[in-house]
C-alpha cells in the first residue's frame, strides 16, 4: 500500500490501495507495525481532518468553501514493467476526470485539466514521469474531489476520483502531490499605517 499526500493545503491526497486487477501486475510490500494508514498520515493531513471535523464535511467540501483558483499538480513514477499500453490507459482515465468529476447535482468538480510526460533534461526529476496540473474553483471543490484520507465519507468525495485511484494503484511506484491556491485579484487590506498627520490604509500586493 503507498499514499501519496499534499505538503501544502494537506488535502490533495491519493490512497493507493485499491484491489489488484486482473490484468494489472502483482505487487507485494514488506508489512510492518508501523506501515498501517494511520502511522503513515501526516501532520497536514490531520490537521485538515481537524478542520473538517469542526466545520462539517458539508461545509468542507460545497463548492463554495475557500473560493478562488486551487492548482492540484500530480506527478506518478509508474512501475518498470507498466506497457505502454497501460501507462496510456492510466493517463486516458485520470483525463477523462475532466469530464466525469461530477457532484450529485451534475456540477463539475474539475475547472481544468492538462498533463505532459516529463521532457526536462536537467536531471532532478526523481524518477517522475508523468504530471498532471487540475485546476479547482475553490477548496471545496478539491476537498471533495481528493476525498481520502482526509475525507472518508463516501457521501462527501468523488466516486469517480476514488475509483482512479483504485483503477492506477497498481501500476504506481511513486506519487508527488503539491497544492497552492492562486492569489485573489482583490488586494487585501491590512491595518492602517499610523503616521504622524492621519491613517493611510496599507494595501497588499
Amino acid at each position: 500500500m503507498k499514499t501519496w499526500c499534499t505538503p501544502l493545503l494537506a488535502a490533495g491526497c491519493l490512497l493507493l490501495a485499491g484491489a489488484a486487477r486482473a490484468d494489472a501486475p502483482a505487487t507485494s510490500a514488506p508489512t510492518t507495525a508501523d506501515s498501517s494508514p494511520e502511522t503513515q498520515v501526516s501532520d497536514a493531513t490531520r490537521a485538515e481532518r481537524l478542520l473538517a471535523s469542526q466545520i462539517g464535511l458539508r461545509t468542507f467540501t460545497s463548492a463554495g468553501f475557500h473560493p478562488g483558483m486551487v492548482r492540484h499538480i500530480v506527478m506518478f513514477r509508474f512501475l518498470p514493467t507498466i506497457t505502454d499500453a497501460q501507462r496510456a490507459e492510466v493517463v486516458r482515465r485520470f483525463m477523462a476526470l475532466g469530464q466525469v468529476s461530477r457532484r450529485e447535482d451534475g456540477s463539475p468538480v474539475i475547472s481544468a485539466i492538462e498533463t505532459g510526460a516529463q521532457i526536462s533534461g536537467e536531471g532532478v526529476d526523481e524518477g517522475l514521469q508523468q504530471a498532471f496540473l487540475v485546476t479547482f474553483r475553490s477548496e471545496g471543490d478539491r476537498n471533495y474531489y481528493v476525498g481520502r484520507p482526509v475525507v472518508t465519507d463516501p457521501a462527501y468525495f468523488d466516486p469517480a476520483h476514488e475509483a482512479f485511484k483504485k483503477f492506477a494503484a497498481p501500476y504506481i511506484v511513486s506519487v508527488v502531490v503539491f497544492d497552492y491556491a492562486l492569489p485573489t485579484t482583490h488586494p487585501q487590506r491590512s491595518a492602517p499605517v499610523r503616521t504622524g498627520r492621519a491613517q493611510v490604509p496599507q494595501q497588499q500586493g
